[in-house]
């Protein structure tokens, strides 16, 4: 088993005759994973790698009836028709890469998104990866060189950091079930909370890995459902201890990375997923030695 995508994923790429776009098109057919088509307005009628593309959702939608699942690589200016195009199809999973998205339009997509019942990861997703079942966006390589198949989910706010995490796991014979880009903005389609809801039900996933950063309160919501029963041992690295000496309201990277009296500081999520008993990584080197001693 697997989270959100597996063998069974049918994937519509918006913006797909862009470079970005066209990329992860290469990039998932060569995984394997199905990408059955294409959308770009005013560019149907063309293929890209073979897939067809269509000037709508809908129209894509009345050629490929299988679609249940959307990966957005537009522009940050399209983004906002691009997802409400794709959650007002109904599409059930929808994976937004685009990033500098503005605040504003995030909580029109997730609020449009609640409403129809849509799943959204991101916005800024790295993508997401099922080891040996299927891939979207420009996370990992197309090689069994960094994620391989197995029982450790990782949820990662950085897209660099999946790969690093997924390759310290795998030359210790840690193999991955799902690794989620979750994406770093204040708003977020899926959390770490809400994800690890996915992992809990998930039989395969033996644990789970989370790398998180200073900035927003995502790790202290985990750390909340965590205490409330999540049975699963979790290992958590988190970024940014030398944040807690600089000025609060200080913006790190992103605009998810502030810091505001206390909430979201390094030693304000140290603390909270510590008292909910996740193991507490220093590295990513430190992740497989803590695995191995508790599974």
């Amino acid at each position: 088993m697997s989270i959100l995508i597996n063998e069974h994923t049918r994937v519509l790429i918006q913006g797909i005759t862009g470079a970005e776009g066209t990329r992860a098109c290469k990039e998932a057919l060569r995984y394997g994973t199905l990408v059955v088509a294409g959308v770009t307005p005013g560019k149907g009628g063309q293929t890209v790698e073979g897939v067809p593309v269509y000037n709508s959702v809908k129209e894509a939608q009345t050629q490929h009836k299988d679609i249940n699942t959307s990966l957005i690589v537009v522009p940050a200016k399209f983004a906002l028709d691009a997802a409400l195009e794709a959650i007002e199809a109904s599409i059930p999973l929808v994976v937004i890469l685009t990033e500098h998205i503005t605040t504003q339009n995030s909580a029109r997509i997730m609020a449009h998104a609640k409403a129809k019942n849509v799943r959204v990861v991101g916005p800024s997703s790295v993508g997401i990866i099922s080891p040996g079942k299927g891939k979207i966006g420009s996370i990992g390589m197309t090689t069994s060189e960094i994620f391989t198949p197995g029982n450790i989910g990782i949820l990662s706010k950085s897209g660099g950091m999946t790969s690093e995490i997924a390759l310290a796991l795998t030359r210790c014979g840690f193999g991955q079930s799902t690794a989620v880009g979750i994406g770093a903005d204040i708003i977020l389609g899926s959390d770490f909370a809400d994800l690890l809801k996915l992992f809990a039900q998930d039989e395969e996933t033996k644990a789970v890995v989370l790398f998180g950063e200073v900035g927003g309160t995502y790790e202290e919501s985990a750390a909340e459902y965590i205490q409330g029963g999540f049975t699963k041992p979790v290992v958590a690295l988190v970024a940014g201890a030398f944040a807690d000496a600089l000025p609060q309201e200080t913006t790190l990277g992103h605009a998810g990375a502030i810091v505001s009296q206390g909430k979201g500081s390094y030693a304000s999520k140290i603390q909270a997923l510590r008292e909910a008993g996740v193991h507490i990584a220093q590295t990513t080197e430190d992740i497989p030695k803590i695995l191995h001693t508790l599974l």
